[in-house]
């Protein structure tokens, strides 16, 4: 039987030396990842934009796109 406890002891201290080695290139993982833009980092959420908004862009871009048409023109 103390056969069977000594092996029970190794085996345990091998989890806990791998459990060390695996907490340490987690992160590093995650520090590697979350410098390059990795999953590390979460993406920003987009905006979102109100219809009288997008039509008052739209407007001010015909405008602007007339203006360069009209210089062509000229």
């Amino acid at each position: 039987m103390g056969n069977v406890s000594n092996i029970v002891k190794q085996l345990t201290k091998e989890r806990d030396r791998i459990d060390r080695q695996l907490s340490g290139l987690n992160a590093a993982i995650s520090a590697f990842a979350g410098g390059y833009g990795g999953k590390a980092s979460p993406t920003p959420k987009r905006r979102k934009l109100s219809a009288k908004a997008r039509a008052a862009i739209s407007a001010a871009q015909r405008k602007r796109w007339a203006k360069v048409r009209a210089k062509k023109a000229a």
